[in-house]
């Protein structure tokens, strides 16, 4: 019985791999064989760098069985304060800016939702407006003073360059891998989001592995500062809860990522994800497809799909 269900597994594998590759040389087809170049696939994985990283910090969010829904205000913040401290200290400053207000911004979250005991999604929401209005009060308060939204200059702009950008992304694997499969903090993070009495009765700290979560989480939110700052050049003031749309990239390949874990551990399934989903809009975006319009309706079907497929078999109430 076990080796005709491998046989079927193997089958179900090869029909999916056949698919796959016939969808992608129709797509590369319809690009004029623009799509399967190297060139363009090295900027397709430029583009997964920064979701990646956010993916990764939601990957430890989710185990821990916590929602945030600030994390996309986090990081517009953060590539903010990189940007202005990047243009002072250089690439040094760069660095310094994001990851200090994504751990230090994360970390708060996690003592508020500690200390308030309010449920995470709805704190999330709260400090979402509360980091949304900070960016824009700054945005406003350097166009009343005749400047412009910080701009990082050119030079400053390494990490989200060729051959650096790849080198970062490689580094966050590394350190991801090791930190959710190889250490304490990693397995106890999972037991509380598993369970969280049971983890306490296992004489697992609640509080501390929450806490430690939070800074692990928030290291990789201001990787996704910095390299986003490098990559684009600025971060754009958001207003309204808009900054949420901003993870769903990332959302969609944590949740394409959890469906993979059973193959693949789910740190290396992250940037697969992420650079399947990139894929998807570079080959809309070369079939002339708007941004802003169908490419959103496209991601919102991918994250409700995945979402479905990764809960399937669930019982009970999904957080």
């Amino acid at each position: 019985m076990k080796k005709k269900t491998n046989i079927k597994g193997i089958v179900i594998l090869i029909a999916v791999i056949v698919v796959i590759i016939a969808g992608v040389l129709v797509i590369n087809h319809l690009c004029d064989n623009r799509f399967l170049t190297v060139s363009n696939w090295l900027l397709i994985v430029a583009g997964a760098a920064v979701p990646t990283f956010t993916a990764w910090g939601l990957s430890f969010l989710f185990a821990a069985s916590v929602t945030d829904f600030s994390i996309g205000a986090i990081v517009i913040l953060g590539g903010t304060m990189a940007g202005t401290l990047g243009n002072i200290m250089g690439i040094p400053g760069v660095i310094i800016g994001g990851l200090s207000v994504g751990i230090a911004l994360t970390l708060i979250n996690f003592l508020i939702f500690n200390i308030t005991k309010i449920p995470s999604w709805i704190a999330g929401m709260g400090m979402t407006l509360i980091y949304e209005c900070a960016g824009v009060v700054y945005s406003n308060t350097r166009l009343a003073h005749g400047k412009q939204v910080v701009q990082l200059e050119n030079q400053y702009r390494a990490l989200g360059m060729s051959p650096w950008i790849y080198v970062v992304l490689v580094i966050g694997v590394v350190i991801a891998y090791i930190l959710y499969n190889k250490t304490s903090i990693g397995v106890n993070i999972r037991a509380v989001g598993n369970n969280r009495h049971v983890a306490k009765q296992m004489g697992i700290p609640i509080v501390k592995t929450l806490i430690l979560c939070g800074v692990i989480a928030g290291f990789f939110f201001g990787c996704s500062c910095f390299l986003n700052e490098s990559y684009a050049g600025r971060s754009i003031a958001a207003s309204g809860l808009t900054s949420i749309s901003s993870i769903f990239q990332s959302l969609a390949a944590v949740l394409l990522a959890q469906v993979m874990q059973k193959k693949i551990n789910i740190v290396f399934a992250i940037p697969i994800a992420t650079i399947l989903i990139t894929a998807i809009f570079n080959a809309q975006t070369q079939l002339g497809v708007q941004s802003g319009t169908w490419q959103q309706v496209v991601l919102g079907a991918i994250v409700i799909i995945f979402g479905v497929i990764a809960q399937r078999g669930t019982k009970g109430v999904v957080k």
